[in-house]
Formats: C-alpha cells, sequence, structure tokens
C-alpha cells in the first residue's frame, strides 16, 4: 500500500503539492489526471523517492521512501522524459535492470521484446519515441517488480501499441497482485485501464474514486415534460450545462441526486433519465467548477 499524508512539495516559492492525503491500496491500477501542472509528475516522484516534500511523508508498505533503498527494490519508475545509457542496446540496459532488480527476468524480457516486435541488439537512440517508450515498458516489466510506476504511459504509441501495454500492465497486476500507477492526458486510456482514479487540480486532490462508480456530485440528467417550458423550471438546482431540443433537456447538475431527481418527478415529467457520465465529463466539468474553463477555448 501507499500512503501519502499531508505531502507538500514547494519549486521556487511554487506549491507543486499542497497538503495532499491519498491511499493507493495493493493490486490495482491507479490513475492520476488533472491540468498541466496540477502535480502528477512530481507526485510520481515524490512515491518514487526522487523528490524530498517540504512537508508531510510518503510511504510503501509502511516504510518511508526517502533514502530507503528496501523500499526502492520493489518499483520502477518509468518517467516522462526517458533515459537510457548512451549508445546502449536493450540488451544492455536489460543487464544494467538486472545489476539492481533480483527478480528481473531474462525469459520475460525476451518474450516481451518479441511481443512488442524491438530488436533488443539495435542502439536505443536509432529508436523512434514510440519505440523508446515500448522499450522502457518491457524492461520496467521484467523486474516484475511489486510497484509500477508510469508517468504519460501511452506518449507517444499508436492505438495497437496502446492495448499491447495496457493488456501486459493489466496482466502484472491480475498475476502478480501488482500495484501500477500512472499518469496521462489520455482520459480514455485510463477510463479502460484503470480500477482507482484521482483527479489533481493546483496539487491537490479534487477526487478519488472507483472509476466504475465515480463518487462525484456531478451527475447527467434527460428530462421532457408534456408543456413548453425554459430552463428557468429548474431554478433551485445547480446546473453546469443545461441543453434543450424541442421538449428534451439534457442536464449536468451538482448535488444530492436523489433529492433532484425527487423534485424533477414532482413535475409530472414524460421521460427521466439519470445516464452515466463518462471520465472525460467529470474531468471537464469538475475543472470548470474549480475555474479552469474549456469552453472559452477556440478549436
Amino acid at each position: 500500500m501507499i500512503r501519502a499524508e499531508n505531502v507538500t512539495k514547494t519549486f521556487d516559492g511554487f506549491d507543486a503539492l499542497k497538503n495532499l492525503n491519498c491511499i493507493i491500496p495493493e493490486g490495482c491500477i491507479y490513475g492520476l489526471v488533472g491540468s498541466n501542472g496540477a502535480g502528477k509528475s512530481t507526485f510520481l516522484r515524490l512515491v518514487a523517492g526522487i523528490y524530498f516534500p517540504e512537508n508531510g511523508f510518503v510511504s510503501i508498505d509502511d516504510e518511508k521512501v526517502w533514502e530507503n533503498p528496501n523500499v526502492k527494490s520493489k518499483f520502477v519508475f518509468v518517467p516522462d522524459d526517458l533515459y537510457f545509457l548512451s549508445q546502449a542496446s536493450m540488451n544492455r540496459m536489460a543487464k544494467l535492470y538486472k545489476s539492481f532488480y533480483n527478480d528481473f527476468s531474462q525469459e520475460r524480457f525476451e518474450n516481451l521484446t518479441q511481443t512488442f516486435g524491438l530488436d533488443p541488439r539495435k542502439n536505443i537512440g536509432t529508436f523512434s519515441k514510440g519505440m523508446k517508450r515500448q522499450a522502457a515498458t518491457i524492461l520496467a516489466l521484467s523486474c516484475k517488480p511489486q510497484y509500477l510506476f508510469f508517468d504519460e504511459t501511452f506518449d507517444g504509441l499508436d492505438p495497437v501499441m496502446r492495448n499491447v501495454v495496457k493488456n501486459v500492465i493489466y496482466s502484472d497486476v491480475c498475476e502478480r497482485n501488482a500495484t501500477a500507477v500512472i499518469t496521462s492526458h489520455s482520459l480514455r486510456e485510463l477510463e479502460d485501464t484503470c480500477d482507482q482514479l484521482t483527479l489533481l487540480h493546483k496539487g491537490g486532490v479534487v477526487f478519488e474514486s472507483d472509476v466504475q462508480n465515480l463518487k462525484t456530485s456531478l451527475f447527467k440528467i434527460q428530462v421532457a415534460y408534456e408543456n413548453e417550458y425554459d430552463k428557468s423550471i429548474f431554478d433551485g438546482i445547480e446546473i453546469l450545462d443545461f441543453n434543450k431540443k424541442g421538449r428534451v433537456s439534457n442536464l449536468i447538475a451538482r448535488g444530492d441526486r436523489e433529492k433532484t431527481v425527487e423534485r424533477l418527478k414532482q413535475m409530472n415529467p414524460v421521460l427521466l433519465d439519470i445516464l452515466p457520465l463518462s471520465l472525460e465529463e467529470v474531468f471537464v466539468y469538475e475543472m470548470e467548477a474549480l475555474g479552469y474553463a474549456f469552453k472559452d477555448v477556440v478549436l
């Protein structure tokens, strides 16, 4: 289990993270999303023991991470900005990883290079951006760690390779009860991949939830009435988005779902449905509520 308690990290007076608290349980795929500069990469670097917090602490299996070789042997961190030894091939990098990780599996390494279609003898410097991402993922998974940390996991990968990466990470979590922590700007990928999700904004947690049952105060309503009406009929309900076509309205509302539905029922609708919100919709409306505007952006 990973625990972050009252974690604050500051750079030149800027709080990248501020009093952040979260718990990441074992055996799950945990996704981190947020606006640019929300603190996702900073959080991963704190969990990996690269940064030391100004306040609070990060622990893995009840041991603090900072300057703790025993804890660091349990995880592999694949950063957004990948690093490989100069002129190194994947084979050479595999020897390096093997010297640090006792459980490094040469068999798994060879199987994964075949699965991804990479030549482990070639200079990694000649690889494309996506191929380098694949190489880093292969090396990380070959270490068979208890914890896997991926920053911008799917960056540079084509749709086929994204699915391959998702499948191999999912297999590790299921077969070895490993824990994967993933950051990505691809909300669709996280929605399909993660068990749990945390939304960060300005260094803090906006919400933390099971992906299949997003615990957010937002919900979508489709409602219709026999008589003509306008938005004023919904006064008293906090509506974030309103769209009406004919007699049918689609609302994004915030608040107590049951009380809102009961009020709408009292107005005798001819249609009333509560619809699921996609992860992208949750992200957009939660961020707009925090002042991170999308509607004014010219596309």
